[in-house]
């Protein structure tokens, strides 16, 4: 009795945990919406703004000790799911939505040589982009930042927002160290990220309403271009 009283209070925790989680999902959406949230109740760092949509998930399946690391969501596109939605954690950046059915998607971690992300720093705008060297699961790259920007360890790093993918000011990292070669213009950083990312198991995903009038606007610029 005991053995099945366990088991059916565990499975009543998880759906208690995925109530709660909806509902918080519901309630950050409506305040960030509505202007009535400052940037330290959505994850430490996000800036309002009302084309902003948030969906919750679980992870059901995450490798991160490969080069070209992924995780799987119990969320499809019948849930909304779309390709490029950014994926985050309560603490912070974790990938980007690059496959999906209709029950389930795949996410690219940041974790993924082939991952690209662009970030600043918190306290002086100064950008760059966030790849990862294939080595260890809690830091990761940050690159093309001039040698003109000041740079000191524990600097916060944050999403820049000039995408539709991550609005702006999520919480990426801290810098853990950095160095630059004379005679390079560029500084070689390494970024220690807030969120684990071998241990992620509730995420939210966070689309941008204009999106794709943006894409279509961007792409006809770029097609009037060439």
């Amino acid at each position: 009795y005991s053995v099945k009283s366990s088991i059916t209070d565990y499975f009543d925790l998880e759906e208690q945990n995925k109530t709660l989680m909806d509902e918080n999902t519901r309630l950050r959406t409506l305040l960030f919406n509505s202007g009535m949230m400052n940037s330290e109740m959505v994850l430490d760092s996000m800036v309002l703004d009302s084309n902003y949509a948030f969906v919750t998930a679980r992870v059901i399946n995450n490798s991160y000790a490969n080069t070209k690391n992924n995780l799987t969501l119990n969320r499809g596109s019948n849930d909304s799911l779309k390709i490029d939605m950014g994926v985050i954690s309560p603490q912070g950046v974790v990938g980007i939505l690059v496959s999906v059915s209709k029950n389930y998607a795949s996410v690219q971690s940041i974790l993924n040589s082939n991952s690209q992300v662009v970030a600043k720093f918190k306290k002086s705008n100064h950008f760059g982009t966030l790849v990862w060297n294939g080595k260890q699961p809690n830091i990761v790259q940050l690159i093309e930042i001039p040698r003109l920007a000041s740079v000191a360890i524990g600097d916060t790093i944050v999403t820049d927002g000039k995408s539709t993918i991550f609005p702006p000011g999520i919480m990426i990292g801290k810098v853990q160290d950095f160095d630059r070669k004379e005679g390079d213009d560029y500084y070689d950083i390494n970024v220690e990220l807030f969120t684990d990312m071998t241990s992620v198991k509730h995420v939210y995903l966070v689309s941008h309403r204009d999106a794709p009038e943006i894409k279509e606007l961007e792409k006809a610029v770029k097609d009037a271009e060439q």
